[in-house]
């Protein structure tokens, strides 16, 4: 069954929610985009979400042409509309349409799009554990641009290129610096004597919202977290990596780089906790 998209303050058919190829988006990645969790009809941290996305749009100096208040209105009729109740809610926000170049004069209409997908992660979804490699590739430690997220992801991509001809689940990408950061689309997190440590956001990488989430939770279970940097043989000695993302929730790493990873009652008992807050705020 065909999806309903919202195209420009339309209300579209997935098949006519088309683009022009001289979007900057496409032709440059001059945008940026967010995805939010949809459980039970309702968005899960609605603002630390639209937060990012408004500074990044900030950052890239393109004004949002709605509303957080009607952006909230039409996320709501999207959903009902696709009938989609538990989803993961995809914003696109592109400069539009400009001249010729990498110049930005004369794009003043930006295009924003809003779309639908189903989530994996749901409330009573079995616990995925994922089997990690490291990438090659490398992230700029101190990137401002990886405060929200960008249009420009060649670096995950190809990261997760190597995961999937691994055949794993995700890659960990370092810094250059040489510390392990972040996976391509989830944020990092490993157990050390009891406590739960995650990269600092000066190292470059992005500041989940599950991440804040997860650092939310340690302070309500009275578990001590941190941020600080790891090396990879550090990480590798771990006591337990999990990883956050807003399409999985929390997940176990069961392996890294062929090798096994220890599973932690920790991580479990985060993770557990996650859902029920989760059920708690879109009950």
């Amino acid at each position: 069954m065909s999806k309903i998209v919202f195209l420009n303050g339309q209300f579209v058919p997935e098949a006519q929610a088309v683009v022009s190829v001289f979007d900057r988006s496409f032709l440059y990645g001059d945008g940026l985009f967010e995805v939010i969790p949809i459980f039970n009809g309702k968005p899960f941290r609605w603002a630390p979400h639209l937060e990012r996305f408004a500074h990044g749009a900030e950052l890239l100096k393109i004004r949002p042409p709605f509303s957080p208040e009607a952006l909230s209105g039409f996320a709501d009729e999207l959903v009902a509309k696709n009938k989609m109740p538990a989803a993961l809610l995809r914003f696109t926000l592109s400069r539009g349409v400009g001249l010729r170049g990498y110049s930005p004069k004369g794009a003043d209409s930006p295009t924003f799009v809003m779309t639908l997908h189903p989530t994996p992660g749901t409330p009573d979804a079995e616990a995925p554990r994922f089997k990690l490699v490291t990438s090659s590739v490398r992230l700029p430690a101190g990137e401002p641009l990886a405060q929200f997220k960008n249009a420009n992801k060649l670096p995950q991509i190809l990261a997760r290129a190597e995961a999937d001809e691994a055949g794993a689940d995700e890659a960990l990408l370092l810094n250059t610096d040489g510390h392990v950061v972040e996976g391509t689309t989830s944020n990092l997190f490993w157990i050390e004597r009891g406590i739960v440590r995650t990269a600092p956001l000066a190292s470059g990488i992005l500041p989940g919202v599950t991440r804040s989430v997860v650092l939310e939770i340690c302070r309500t279970l009275g578990v001590t977290s941190e941020e600080r940097n790891i090396t990879p043989p550090e990480l590798k000695a771990a006591a337990g990596i999990f990883l956050s993302l807003s399409s999985w929730g929390i997940v176990a790493a069961q392996a890294l780089d062929g090798a096994a990873l220890p599973a932690s009652p920790l991580t479990e008992k985060i993770r557990r906790t996650y859902w029920e807050l989760v059920r708690a705020e879109t009950a």
